[in-house]
């Protein structure tokens, strides 16, 4: 690993940790020419994951898309961004034991929904009736009586 402060190659791992959530490594490095320090984070290489939308295209997974979604559902809701962080990635977790290299997006829309009903039942019904397309008052009824 080269040293970003002088380019040499001469660095060593000086202690090393898993992250919180367990998915990476985090070694603090040091340069053996500068002595700079700095971190470096060691992840799985997983193959891309893509969603295949209703017309049958292909897509990249893209996290942030999801996270937009749900904030955009959570909007003046008292759901911070960490929790809708945390609820992002159980909808990964959960995509992620399908084993598959392709999900199809209306289970990934259907993850959201499950998630964001154990977060907020008033971001669910909204995230609900944009992704179900309710056209009128009586689908929105039935989806709140159920929950």
């Amino acid at each position: 690993m080269n040293c970003p402060q002088c380019q040499q190659g001469d660095t060593r791992v000086i202690d090393s940790r898993h992250t919180q959530d367990g998915r990476a490594i985090r070694r603090r490095r040091e340069c053996g020419s500068c002595s700079y320090r700095f971190t470096t984070y060691e992840y799985v290489e997983t193959q891309p994951l893509l969603v295949i939308k209703s017309n049958q295209r292909r897509e990249p997974f893209d996290r942030e898309k999801i996270l937009k979604s749900i904030a955009i559902a959570c909007s003046k809701r008292p759901v911070n961004s960490a929790q809708m962080s945390q609820t992002v990635d159980l909808v990964i977790q959960d995509v992620n034991t399908f084993g598959s290299s392709e999900v199809h997006a209306k289970d990934v829309g259907e993850l959201v929904m499950k998630h964001l009903k154990d977060l907020d039942e008033i971001a669910y019904v909204r995230f609900a009736s944009v992704y179900r397309k309710f056209e009128d008052v009586q689908e929105f009824r039935a989806e709140l009586d159920d929950i």
